[in-house]
């Protein structure tokens, strides 16, 4: 009995990590020059932003939003902009304080992508243009920039 408590104990202390909900929390697409900007014959220039921000819920249970902003241009006319706001209810329990940012920052962002993604590709395929197909983004690189980026700030002059 004592084997199976200690057991069940020692799988609680276990570092875990859970998918709860996957879901679009905000999206939205303009076409402003619409219905001239499909007489242009110029491929447009597309440009992408990315931000994404985790928060805690409860005691094991975070919130993390993917935000993706892609912006196609012909010239100086925006052809369309898309923002989508993929967001994740994770589990995520028995990991060190210290390594919490990084799951925040790189593992669930990493989770989110394909499916903002795919929210992307097809909202722009609805407004009429060609599909827009991200490419993957290295989240892991991402994160370790902002590190940087964050202690070189931190340090005075």
């Amino acid at each position: 009995m004592a084997q199976d408590n200690n057991a069940a104990q020692g799988a609680q202390n276990q570092p875990a990590f859970g998918i709860e909900k996957l879901f679009i929390k905000d999206a939205s697409i303009e076409v402003p020059g619409a219905p001239q900007i499909f007489t242009e014959r110029t491929a447009p220039q597309v440009s992408v932003e990315l931000g994404n921000a985790g928060q805690r819920l409860d005691a094991d249970v975070y919130e993390v939003e993917l935000k993706v902003t892609v912006t196609a241009k012909i010239g100086d006319k925006t052809a369309f902009l898309v923002e989508v706001s993929q967001a994740g209810i994770f589990v995520i329990r028995g990991v060190p304080e210290e390594n919490m940012d990084a799951i925040l920052g790189v593992a669930c962002p990493n989770i989110l992508f394909p499916y903002a993604r795919e929210a992307v590709s097809d909202m722009v395929t609805r407004a009429g243009f060609a599909p827009v197909l991200l490419s993957p983004i290295n989240f892991e690189a991402l994160y370790m920039q902002q590190k940087q980026q964050a202690a070189g700030a931190a340090q005075p002059n």
